[in-house]
């Protein structure tokens, strides 16, 4: 072996060794930074709320609205679906988006806001932090945010990479929150668990006249990376502390992102096909569901209408549609208008749906 054979093997030797340390002192960071938020926690009640005490046989309103961080114009594809991008097109799209959100939301004078994918610190979205605008939008609100993907720098996709990541869920009301917690839902222990990072769901309480409580849930359960196994699990811990909240004679309402197909059959009807082979959209386990609460899918209007597109390509005429987003209700609560609102998707990958209810 000559002297310059010998330098080159040397050469690349050392950058073969310098690849795999920079690659091994990766991994034991994102292995190490990765913990879980302590179930149970309790979570900050924010500003004060206009009202103390929710009257009965009145009408109110609540709307869900997931915001895909900001990112989601109609025109973006996510990574995570197949698509291309894993950042916001820029800081003032992100603004934009999370700007038009909020005026959306607005035009129904809302009672009650859960809004899901809500950005403080993220890569992704440029470190804007989206839950202080959207405290800010809301005056006279109280509000609680609940963070559930918190994640060390993901340098995936290589040229555009996902970053660090800090996330979670706001509730609002125009009616003070007495208390509120923070539930752990179970996720994959395996690697997926670095892709669905920390799911979680709030628990929040108002006061209803005559001594009872609404207790209001925020969700939003996995998408990526977990089998039926964890899929099941996490439904069955929700209803059960739903339904434990009935037992004591409560009102429950829980709404939220649920990445599951809402109504069992929305995969089909709203992309004309007959069989779906299912990706992260599975039919929603109504046998799962307790008796004494009530999945609200009886939309006033008879148009079906979607609440989340998929983002492998942009949105348009061959992109696929679900219902995932929506309410369910105790048996406690009548409810007289639904609606999932058509928005063309132009600031968020999903649609908001608003409830008008009373409490019984």
């Amino acid at each position: 072996m000559n002297k310059k054979t010998k330098k080159t093997l040397i050469t690349l030797g050392a950058i073969l060794t310098a690849f795999v340390l920079v690659l091994v002192g990766y991994l034991s960071y994102v292995l190490i930074s990765y913990s879980r938020i302590e179930d149970k926690t309790v979570l900050i009640i924010e500003n004060s709320a206009e009202q103390s005490l929710i009257n009965l046989d009145k009408d109110y309103t609540i709307i869900t609205q997931n915001i895909g961080f900001g990112a989601y114009t109609s025109d973006f594809t996510f990574f995570m679906d197949g698509g291309e991008e894993s950042w916001a097109e820029s800081e003032e799209s992100v603004k934009e988006c999370v700007d038009a959100a909020i005026t959306k939301i607005k035009t129904y004078n809302p009672d009650f806001i859960l809004f899901q994918e809500v950005d403080t610190d993220s890569t992704r979205s440029y470190h804007i932090n989206e839950k202080d605008i959207i405290n800010s939008a809301f005056y006279g609100y109280t509000s609680v945010f609940a963070n559930n993907y918190h994640s060390a720098f993901l340098f995936w996709p290589p040229f555009e990479p996902h970053g660090a990541s800090n996330s979670g869920m706001i509730t609002l009301s125009k009616f003070q929150f007495v208390s509120s917690i923070r539930r752990s839902l179970p996720i994959s222990e395996g690697l997926s668990k670095f892709l669905d990072l920390d799911r979680c769901y709030s628990v929040s309480r108002a006061m209803v006249e005559g001594g009872k409580e609404l207790v209001v849930y925020n969700v939003h359960s996995s998408a990526y990376g977990i089998n039926d196994e964890i899929r099941t699990a996490q439904m069955k811990m929700l209803f059960a502390d739903m339904e434990s909240e009935y037992k004591k004679g409560n009102y429950v309402i829980c709404g939220g992102d649920f990445n599951h197909d809402f109504t069992g059959d929305s995969t089909q009807k709203l992309n004309g096909i007959s069989t779906a082979e299912y990706g992260w959209a599975h039919p929603f386990p109504d046998d799962l569901l307790p008796e004494c609460f009530v999945k609200c899918t009886n939309y006033t209007s008879d148009t079906l209408t979607p609440t989340c597109r998929n983002c492998d390509l942009p949105y348009g005429e061959n992109c696929q549609t679900f219902i995932v987003d929506g309410f369910i209700i105790s048996d406690n609560i009548t409810v007289s208008y639904l609606e999932n609102v058509k928005t063309e998707f132009v600031y968020s990958d999903h649609n908001p749906v608003v409830m008008k209810f009373k409490l019984n």
